[in-house]
């Protein structure tokens, strides 16, 4: 075996020191600092080991693997959220948090090993050069992708770059008995946090948030803003399966709801002191009728901002308990390019809660807890959910809420299971119902141009007899086994999914969304209690 410096100016030994996590935390500023060398000598044994190993090991060592394998079993052991981010990841988890990437701007989908161009991107660069929904690309410059099994990564991978940078575009189009060239110079994309807004009547107005990042703050208040020029006067915010994201996103958020000097949350650390954060008295939707829907996808930046609503009694929270991610990461840079994000702080809501679930029992079950709310009834009954009087926490008009373990709902709604079959989960489970559809869109795309908005496409497209039962045809024909019984017993359900996705593919997530609220059991219970008060 070659030797190698063995100083602790050898950055592996560096870094692999200083991953020690239960100490990372009282050496680091906030997120933009890199990892200092001095604090290595107050880990002697560590040292001691690595340089034995070095020099002595029977095999060759992959030290750059080994290295990346300490940091990330150190990192997970301390609590669930605490990470290791490799170099080649950090670049798409950035531009996703930071709102915008550079590539060719469409969205896309594989079907049958063949990347589908689904929308461009309005006014992205493919856009501009007139490519189309349901063009198919071959090859990219002289690559050929089609046929040769590229997953969504390798399609990411080809088609994004650095702005400014040529691209070349080998598309098949239907009717066109030749292959298509675009030379497309890449741009920036904007990645967008809020799925759709909309109004759902003359009063309510509607908006989806998907995460809580860079740009979350500007998308929201010009939503609301649009929103309130077209008559809102009642809102359903709509945080269901919202992972979360930045802290000051939801801060931000929460401001636009409550008065001047409320607190929103504060968060406290062993090492880190209490931060408060209060709201403004600029906010531009202080008064009016408000409810947020949640469900246990809903987490972290999520949290905070049902949790404030709900101790301030300022709007109703509905649907069912949040996921329980009460820990606040810092992320910071490592001196290779890669990071990490450490946990530093709990957040607390405004009536005193911390409602981090436990992850005593380890990352797995942590991570299954979720999945396991469909097993113990939770998703069913409000009644199978059990508390405890020692978390027991008062909103300011003195209702009793809970902490410990997620946001639970002022008014539950259980799942909806209305429709399930075999039949039906053997469908989503192959992707059918998006197949089918990109193909009826491919040919009947001059019969949707008669629809000149979402809305009129919700009001006056049906699957009728005919369009359904060529449906049950592919998925029988594709292999998927089914009965008289099941048919009927999905069909509703089914046949709205059907026009939901054709929706989607014609007027992106406003189409969607309008026609699966209009069924959707949380959604209706929100627009009642919306119009109780």
């Amino acid at each position: 075996m070659s030797h190698k410096n063995t100083s602790l100016k050898n950055p592996f030994l560096i870094l692999l020191i200083l991953t020690v996590g239960m100490y990372i935390g009282k050496f680091l500023s906030p997120a933009t600092q890199y990892i200092e060398v001095n604090n290595a000598f107050q880990y002697p044994k560590l040292v001691e080991l690595l340089s034995y190993l070095e020099y002595n090991y029977v095999d060759d060592v992959n030290l750059d693997s080994l290295q990346e394998e300490v940091i990330t079993h150190t990192l997970e052991s301390l609590d669930p959220h605490s990470s290791y981010i490799p170099l080649e990841d950090l670049k798409d988890l950035t531009e996703n948090m930071q709102g915008n990437f550079e590539g060719i701007g469409v969205q896309f989908q594989i079907i049958n090993d063949t990347i589908v161009v689904i929308s461009p991107i309005s006014g992205g660069p493919s856009q501009r050069k007139g490519i189309r929904a349901g063009d198919k690309i071959i090859k990219v410059d002289t690559m050929t992708v089609a046929g040769i099994g590229f997953t969504n990564k390798d399609v990411l991978r080809t088609l994004k770059g650095d702005k400014g940078t040529h691209v070349q575009l080998f598309i098949q189009r239907k009717h066109v008995d030749r292959l298509l060239e675009f030379n497309v110079i890449r741009d920036e994309i904007p990645i967008t946090s809020i799925d759709v807004s909309y109004m759902i009547d003359e009063l309510v107005g509607y908006i989806k948030v998907n995460r809580f990042a860079g740009t979350t703050d500007k998308e929201f208040i010009d939503a609301l803003d649009a929103l309130k020029n077209k008559g809102m006067e009642k809102l359903i915010l709509d945080l269901r399966s919202n992972p979360g994201g930045y802290l000051h996103a939801a801060i931000n958020m929460v401001d636009e709801f409550l008065s001047g000097g409320k607190l929103i949350v504060y968060t406290e650390g062993n090492s880190r002191s209490k931060e408060v954060y209060k709201a403004t008295r600029y906010g531009g939707f202080k008064n009016e009728a408000l409810v947020v829907l949640v469900d246990e996808g809903s987490a972290s930046a999520s949290e905070i901002v049902a949790g404030a609503i709900q101790d301030h009694d300022r709007g109703s929270i509905i649907g069912r308990r949040t996921f329980g991610k009460g820990l606040v990461q810092e992320q910071s840079r490592m001196s290779d390019g890669s990071a990490f994000r450490l946990t530093t702080s709990r957040y607390y809501t405004p009536s005193g809660r911390c409602i981090q679930k436990s992850y005593t029992d380890g990352v797995d079950a942590y991570h299954k807890e979720s999945q396991n709310r469909y097993f113990n009834g939770e998703l069913y009954t409000q009644d199978s959910l059990k508390v405890e009087d020692s978390l027991m926490y008062y909103t300011d008009k003195g209702r009793v809420v809970y902490g410990g373990g997620g946001i639970s709902p002022d008014y539950f709604v259980a799942i909806d299971t209305t429709g399930r079959t075999d039949w039906l989960y053997d469908v989503f489970a192959s992707n059918l119902i998006n197949t089918f559809v990109f193909d009826y869109v491919d040919e009947n795309r001059k019969k949707l141009m008669q629809y000149h908005s979402a809305q009129e496409f919700h009001d006056n497209f049906h699957i009728d007899k005919t369009l359904f039962d060529s449906f049950i045809k592919y998925t029988e024909k594709e292999g998927i086994l089914n009965t008289k019984s099941q048919i009927q017993h999905s069909e509703a359900w089914m046949k709205m999914r059907i026009k939901s996705v054709i929706a989607r593919q014609e007027w992106n997530e406003e189409g969607f969304f309008r026609t699966v609220n209009h069924s959707d059991s949380i959604m209706l219970k929100a627009i009642e209690i919306l119009y109780q008060n």
